[in-house]
């Protein structure tokens, strides 16, 4: 039955790429709000541009984003002749993607606390959970693409 995906294997392909490319692209603008939320006054209109901006950016980029890259690649993933399950690359792959669906639901949690006012971390917290995508990325992508395992 999997077989039935061969002749969409490339459009599935482009989908999960255009998915991860969303996906990541919140996944590294959402923090940077966080930074330059923490800089403003709770009592004022720009925090509530705040709340509004990042509600908006996790509804409705972040969140679609990743349910279609899981799908598109759960897709790639049951097509047959696309992995090598003996190959560990894609152990390291699927980690690196738990992690970061884990860093997801934090920033998740973070933005629920702006939106209560309860914020409890530094801009420069922030700051530096703003490389934490960043790092699982490039860990994805040489696996993916360089399969080093």
């Amino acid at each position: 039955m999997m077989s039935s995906l061969l002749p969409y294997v490339l459009w599935i392909k482009a989908l999960h790429v255009i998915s991860v490319i969303a996906w990541m692209a919140g996944q590294f603008y959402l923090p940077r709000l966080f930074v330059y939320h923490c800089q403003v006054n709770k009592e004022t209109d720009e925090n509530e541009r705040f709340k509004i901006m990042e509600y908006k950016l996790l509804r409705y980029i972040i969140n679609p984003a990743m349910m279609a890259a899981f799908l598109f690649g759960i897709l790639l993933a049951l097509t047959p002749g696309i992995i090598d399950w003996h190959a560990k690359w894609w152990v390291v792959k699927l980690v690196a993607l738990l992690i970061l669906t884990g860093y997801h639901g934090f920033c998740s949690r973070w933005r629920r606390q702006f939106a209560a006012n309860n914020n409890h971390h530094s801009e420069k917290f922030y700051r530096w959970m703003n490389e934490i995508p960043t790092i699982l990325m490039i860990i994805i992508v040489i696996m993916v693409i360089v399969q080093p395992f």
